[in-house]
């Protein structure tokens, strides 16, 4: 055979591929019975937050009785964001699923929190399948890969359903870049690009293998969301640069989408959905057996109101369980670290800190950053001498708020500092009364500077509060930074990296409106008390000694 002819005969059979995925649309084969797929996506561990995982239960049940073909699947983020999921890392959450009875699972990025370890375990404990088709490995360790998918196909009768895994390109900076690393290099390849191509490649390989299969409708479980900010790689440019696909059950944008139809790559509809956050719906996608087509809608939570009597005793079982749990020691400590002094006046929003210290080190350390800044304000209760427990950890920063990391200019963290520092006094109390507070007073970490209180604050705000600028005389100066184990000082020219979380860096929590525009390194990764728990237990390995013992002035005041 001639190369001309293999050529052509290459180019026929892509052509004959390609014609028969797009001629190849919901209905031209019929289910027995109607089949239901009801859909979860971003949990984040909200177990009887709106309908909860009690009323799925009821109303996966209620429908069973009205066709034998009811598969319950999830859409990622269900096992970080509350105290269930910190404390078993995930492991309730999953052990809720199984009892209930999901069969397929993709991963959001926030699965990824804990580590792949912990995620390896998490995917062989589950007894639904997990399914990816856009992550590569090129690594040594074992990974929790070996455990997963890019595609399912479950037979209803004679009809054959395919479920196609789709996670956020977007993973490796939502989550803990270090974590797709080994060695300090990248070994998870989610297959990330500038034009999007090598994800919809990925895609459109499982979803071509699928129909090959057999496969007469096609969902993908993604984990990709709408926001413009996860573009390329986001569910309606999937929708839209590939074809096969019938329904896109989306997750990882908190949408709410009851059944909107997106035009693929040829032009044929395909179903788009999402249930939101925290099961404030439920999604149902029926394909219809008198027809073979297929509609999505959201249940509501003050639509559907019915528990299932065994998972809320389930579900209360294992809230009692790790209520005893979070009284689990953890770590020990040489001193004890406090926000407040002896006489119990308030320190940690107006000077430096022990406690601030090491929740700035914290951010710094899980984030491998350059500098690590947390606001007084979110530092909410001491740690004990000796014994530290979940729940002593848990109480230090009980807001919720989720690490990030940016890529900052020397002088954006100097009109920071300026910002944090214009309520300072050169003492902390008068008497009993706490002076000078702030709570975007920043405790910090790889920075030490001083505050000139006889300079008065030049600091400008808006009608809101917001910082607009410096006007006058600085009073926050010889600002130096750690670098190779020395102290330089701060280049307002240089570029660093910063960590700390969405509410200073993305929201402008307390004004700080400067870092806004920025490069997010890591777009909202652990949450708070997860970061100090994995310095605290994991790098420190869960003792603390007398390392911060005392201040080590990182912060002078005058």
């Amino acid at each position: 055979m001639n190369k001309a002819f293999k050529l052509l005969a290459s180019i026929m059979a892509v052509a004959v591929l390609v014609f028969s995925l797009v001629g190849f649309t919901a209905g031209t084969a019929r289910p027995d019975e109607n089949i239901v797929i009801l859909y979860t996506n971003d949990i984040h561990c909200g177990i009887e937050d709106g309908i909860g995982f009690a009323g799925l239960s009821a109303l996966k049940k209620e429908l069973q009785k009205e066709t034998p073909y009811v598969t319950l699947v999830d859409n990622g983020d269900a096992v970080q964001g509350t105290l269930i999921g910190t404390i078993s890392k995930g492991s309730y959450i999953v052990d809720i699923m199984n009892e209930i009875g999901y069969e397929y699972a993709t991963f959001g990025n926030h699965e990824f929190d804990y580590g792949m370890p912990v995620l390896d375990g998490l995917v062989a404990k589950a007894n639904y399948k997990y399914l990816v088709a856009n992550i590569d490995f090129n690594g040594k360790e074992k990974t929790f890969l070996d455990r997963t998918a890019p595609y399912a196909i479950k037979s209803y009768g004679n009809y054959k359903v395919a479920f196609v895994g789709a996670t956020t390109p977007n993973a490796i900076t939502t989550s803990t870049p270090a974590f797709f690393q080994e060695d300090g290099e990248f070994v998870y390849d989610l297959n990330k690009s500038a034009t999007g191509k090598k994800f919809f490649h990925k895609i459109q390989n499982a979803v071509n293998a699928a129909r090959q299969e057999g496969a007469d409708f096609v969902i993908v479980l993604s984990h990709l969301g709408i926001d413009e900010q996860d573009a390329p790689c986001n569910s309606t440019n999937l929708i839209q640069n590939t074809v096969g696909i019938d329904a896109v059950l989306d997750g990882h944008s908190h949408s709410v989408i009851d059944n909107q139809l997106v035009k693929n790559k040829y032009g044929s509809d395909v179903i788009l959905t999402s249930t939101g956050t925290k099961f404030e719906n439920v999604g149902k996608l029926v394909i219809y057996k008198n027809t073979g087509k297929a509609y999505s809608q959201l249940i509501n939570k003050d639509e559907y109101t019915k528990k299932d009597p065994e998972i809320t005793k389930f579900i209360e079982d294992i809230k009692a369980s790790y209520e005893a749990e979070v009284m689990k020691v953890v770590a020990k400590s040489d001193v004890a670290l406090k926000i407040v002094d002896g006489s119990g006046v308030r320190m940690v929003r107006n000077s430096e800190t022990a406690i601030g210290n090491l929740c700035a080190d914290a951010y710094r350390a899980v984030a491998q950053a350059d500098i690590g800044m947390v606001n007084g304000g979110g530092i909410r209760a001491n740690l004990p001498l000796g014994d530290i427990t979940y729940a002593d950890i848990i109480n230090v920063h009980p807001f919720g708020n989720i690490l990030c990391k940016i890529k900052t200019t020397g002088q954006q963290i100097l009109d920071c500092l300026e910002f944090a520092c214009r309520s300072t006094r050169n003492v902390y109390k008068e008497g009993q009364k706490a002076v000078g507070e702030s709570g975007g007073f920043q405790q910090v970490s790889g920075l030490k500077f001083t505050i000139d209180t006889s300079v008065a604050s030049t600091v400008t705000t808006d009608t809101t509060g917001m910082f607009t600028g410096v006007a006058g005389a600085r009073r926050v100066k010889d600002v130096m930074v750690e670098k190779d184990g020395k102290w330089v000082p701060i280049d307002p020219n240089g570029t660093y990296t910063l960590a700390s979380h969405n509410y200073m860096i993305k929201q402008g929590g307390d004004g700080f409106n400067m870092f806004q525009n920025d490069e997010l390194l890591i777009d909202e990764g652990m949450i708070d008390n997860q970061v100090l728990m994995t310095y605290i237990v994991d790098i420190l390995e869960g003792n603390l000694k007398d390392k911060y013992a005392t201040i080590e002035g990182r912060i002078t005041i005058k």
